[in-house]
């Protein structure tokens, strides 16, 4: 019965994540898990949370085998299970501590943040603070990032675990520290978290989407008409800014892989996106696979001028393990014949941020909107705006443009910034600094968003503390297991 319902709390909380709207749900789950772990000894404890972790898991992440089997899907997930085993260890021990509701929050945080770490650079997809983007505590984002986020969500999960025992065992003094839990949580929602930018700016954006061939084309081909269609879209908003129908945009956004025909090297490219650039009259960021000397690669964006054409570049820094690079090729190369699919990409340094006309803009391509650090690194540099250029056509139909849509959502209370995200065949979205997204694409359609967005200078707290609210609770887990094996001791 047990472990129907550990995994059941993992199915509720993958119902809770994008594109359905069930936020409220998560808490439920966290709830459903931490009364499944209640006296349980540790490895119980590890065997149902990795239970809850494969039931969460393993219908969150089938987009990773769209087009390559159902292998590698089932690895990661069985992979990234462990981290809820983690947690249900941790929990066994540190549930009895007083005030257990917030060191088993910090637990969530702390694995969270293992998880988001190792191995290979991490894997933070499916952190519980990106299904709570369209729920009443996303604004929490702007005071603690992604991490808060998602402490307050558990510390909610947790308390209504809590009451419900002290109910069931009518234990009345034991509703405190929920009680006390869910005030401040009401607390920091009615708190104002957004810094006010008293010298905003708006500037437009155009968002291009050019969509991807069907399929039947050899390679080169289909590579080709993908740069065809994101010129053909741009060539056909420029006639309609001429024709009065729609705004002169300040600047233009090209997703992740709009050029897989290096334009350094193919002046056929290179004369396509200098036709569509000096038609807009603006610059417009590339995204390219761009050649290096050594037979490797880099997944660039380049800011390419009417007038003077490919200028500055953001190299893409947190590369896809397994997809963009072979991590251990040796090793891999030996256990697996997925091994040799992978590609052969560098991934770039610096702190992601370029000028593109006049505006400082912070890169996140694809994957790397997953991660913390890197989006806070090109804020704290200056960057006014996030774009997030993608490539999601790999992933079909799938939940994963949602997903990742989410996190978007995230990012932009979290840094107080407005997104642009352009995807190649969607869902390429506009989203305010508050978190709303006010336009969006279908899949799988050419189209063109164009928005006035604020620039913002100002940081939130959240960009501030950065990484500190990870550490903090990782060290509050440290003493709430310090605090439990002593207890142990003086019982023994």
């Amino acid at each position: 019965m047990r472990a129907v319902a550990a995994a059941s709390s993992g199915a509720l909380l993958y119902v809770s994540f994008p594109p359905r709207q069930l936020w409220w749900v998560a808490p439920l789950a966290v709830a459903l898990l931490i009364l499944t772990l209640r006296e349980q000894s540790l490895k119980a404890a590890a065997g149902y949370g990795y239970l809850a972790g494969l039931g969460f898991f393993l219908p969150l992440l089938p987009w990773v085998g769209e087009y390559v089997g159902a292998v590698p899907w089932l690895a990661l997930a069985t992979i990234e299970a462990l981290a809820f085993a983690a947690f249900g260890a941790v929990a066994a021990i540190i549930g009895r501590v007083p005030g257990a509701p917030i060191w088993l929050a910090c637990a969530w945080v702390a694995v969270e943040a293992a998880r988001s770490r190792v191995p290979f650079g991490g894997f933070p997809w499916g952190r519980i603070a990106f299904g709570q983007a369209d729920g009443p505590l996303l604004p929490l984002a702007a005071l603690a990032g992604a991490p808060g986020l998602s402490f307050v969500t558990v510390l909610l999960g947790a308390a209504a675990a809590a009451t419900a025992m002290a109910v069931w065992t009518r234990d009345i003094r034991a509703v405190a520290v929920p009680g006390c839990a869910a005030a401040v949580v009401g607390l920091l929602v009615w708190t104002p978290s957004q810094t006010v930018d008293p010298g905003e700016q708006t500037v437009t954006v155009a968002v291009v989407q050019g969509n991807v061939p069907r399929m039947g084309l050899e390679f080169n081909a289909q590579r080709r008409a993908v740069l065809d269609n994101h010129v053909q879209r741009t060539l056909e908003l420029a006639a309609d800014v001429r024709a009065g129908r729609v705004g002169q945009p300040t600047v233009v956004v090209w997703p992740e892989n709009s050029s897989d025909i290096d334009p350094f090297t193919n002046p056929d490219a290179a004369a396509a996106i200098d036709r569509a650039a000096r038609a807009i009259g603006v610059p417009i960021l590339v995204g390219a696979v761009v050649a290096r000397d050594d037979g490797r690669s880099r997944n660039t964006s380049v800011v390419w001028d009417p007038t003077t054409g490919p200028g500055q570049e953001h190299d893409k820094r947190q590369l896809v393990p397994f997809g963009e690079y072979l991590p251990l090729p040796g090793l891999m190369s030996r256990l697996s014949s997925y091994a040799g699919q992978a590609g052969n990409f560098v991934a770039g340094t610096g702190n992601g941020v370029v000028d593109l006309g006049g505006i400082r803009l912070a890169v996140a391509t694809c994957y790397e909107v997953a991660f913390d650090d890197l989006i806070t690194e090109s804020v704290r540099a200056g960057a006014q705006l996030i774009a997030v250029p993608t490539n999601n056509a790999t992933f079909g139909r799938t939940d994963m443009t949602y997903q990742q849509l989410a996190m978007s959502q995230v990012r932009a209370v979290e840094h107080n910034r407005a997104v642009v995200i352009a995807a190649t065949s969607g869902v390429s979205a506009i989203v305010t600094p508050e978190g709303t997204v006010t336009q969006q694409t279908d899949l799988f359609t050419p189209d063109v968003l164009v928005a006035d967005v604020p620039l913002h200078t100002t940081t939130t707290l959240a960009t501030r503390l950065g990484a500190g609210w990870e550490i903090a609770c990782t060290l509050a887990v440290l003493g709430a297991l310090v605090v439990a094996f002593g207890g142990y001791r003086r019982a023994a």
